[in-house]
């Protein structure tokens, strides 16, 4: 396996005899072969700007960086895919942050792209190449043209055509997970936030945040065109708004209008359930699914890139104990780097963590962040790295009854039921 870097132009080129290296947090590491599989469909190679490519040399045994005007090069893979490596580079301007993606290493092999990666979940739902552009132009269209008040769908129109967001795509074509944002503020201030950064965080975020608080109707119009088959899932709390539960009165509002309408589909809150009282008004009114946001289940890591404000942990898991015991189908968006996340320590409470709240899913999400930013934000590590691979591995033995997977399931024993219903 070779190493893969390119040029200024962005020309990929494999090195005809430097061995392909990766790093798991600050260690430059070997891939071994059972870590490696074809670049997916749906993935896309980038250059990591400011940066240089390490490979091995095998007639020194001596890590090598590649000289000349070149950059490392990573992989970013598509949902249903956990990242096992990051690429190994050196950066040429330490003051260089890199933009907010997860980069996955990426090396030559047999005649072809290989990354270290592992499939977690199916990624059909999820791969790019099934929205269709065209169909989507003309369901954007059509909605708007039905809603022309409805601001809800003005935002999710720039969100699905702009940024190409596959939830927001979904709200248009009626299908799957869709999105319903409702939240322009958040309780937590998160070192890695997509939809807001201050000025002088030295990397923009990559989406707009709304900016607008939306009517309840807003809400429930969209609502109801997107739950009309026992499989449909519309979900509150996306890359494009704050913290959902701060506008608890709305949804609630909604839900139970919706309700009132139809029992089609299912509700779900992607949320850091920092605000425990709003989230219970939540689970109460009618919440089928909860997926909550974490980076650790050790108070230090999370505080560190979370920075929560008038919540911490707790509160975290008292919200996810509540939804459990109500009978909502809980989950946690676990955003993971590797060399941090199967740090011994990490993994031990984690497994507790999730005993606890009675989880059912856990989604592992690779952390879109510059690595050397990350690394010097959190506690350093206190035990062995395990590996990403023995770290799911582990979740699975001490976790029989919890799935692993990458995005939000319905529980197939609610899916057969409703299905047989209607």
């Amino acid at each position: 396996m070779y190493v893969v870097y390119a040029d200024q132009d962005g020309n990929m080129y494999d090195h005809d005899h430097l061995i392909g290296l990766a790093r798991s947090g600050e260690m430059i590491v070997e891939i071994f072969d059972d870590e490696l599989i074809p670049l997916p469909e749906g993935a896309t190679l980038v250059g990591l700007p400011s940066t240089r490519p390490v490979g091995l040399d095998p007639d020194t045994g001596e890590m090598v960086v590649i000289p000349g005007d070149v950059q490392a090069v990573g992989a970013l893979l598509p949902q249903g895919y956990t990242r096992l490596h990051i690429p190994s580079y050196v950066k040429t301007d330490k003051e260089q942050k890199l933009p907010l993606f997860g980069y996955t290493a990426v090396v030559w092999k047999d005649g072809g792209f290989y990354v270290a990666a592992h499939a977690t979940d199916d990624p059909h739902k999820w791969d790019p190449l099934n929205c269709d552009t065209r169909q989507l132009r003309v369901q954007v269209s059509e909605l708007l043209e039905r809603y022309p008040d409805n601001r809800l769908y003005q935002h999710l129109s720039h969100c699905a055509l702009q940024y190409e967001c596959l939830t927001a795509s979904n709200t248009f074509l009626q299908r799957w997970e869709g999105a319903v944002p409702v939240s322009y503020s958040c309780n937590a201030g998160c070192y890695g936030c997509i939809s807001e950064q201050p000025d002088d965080s030295g990397f923009p975020a990559p989406q707009t945040r709304m900016n607008f608080r939306p009517m309840v109707d807003e809400v429930v119009e969209i609502m109801m065109e997107h739950l009309k088959t026992p499989e449909s899932i519309i979900s509150f709390g996306q890359g494009c708004e704050g913290e959902p539960s701060t506008q608890a009165k709305i949804i609630i509002e909604a839900i139970k209008e919706v309700r009132r309408q139809t029992e089609l589909g299912y509700i779900n809150i992607n949320t850091n359930a920092g605000l425990t009282d709003h989230i219970r008004g939540i689970v109460d009114a009618g919440l089928d699914l909860m997926r909550v946001s974490t980076i650790s289940a050790l108070d230090d890591h999370y505080n560190a890139y979370y920075r929560p404000r008038a919540y911490n942990l707790a509160n975290v898991e008292k919200s996810l104990r509540y939804a459990s015991e109500q009978g909502v189908y809980t989950s946690i968006n676990y955003l993971v780097f590797p060399g941090v996340t199967d740090r011994e320590e990490e993994v031990e409470a984690m497994v507790e963590f999730a005993r606890r709240t009675k989880l059912r899913l856990i989604q592992m999400r690779n952390l879109n962040i510059d690595p050397e930013s990350y690394l010097e934000l959190i506690p350093k590590a206190k035990g062995d790295i395990l590996g990403m691979k023995t770290m799911i591995d582990i979740f699975k033995e001490e976790l029989p009854d919890v799935v692993i997977g990458s995005y939000s399931h319905v529980p197939p024993e609610l899916l057969q039921r409703a299905k047989a219903k209607y």
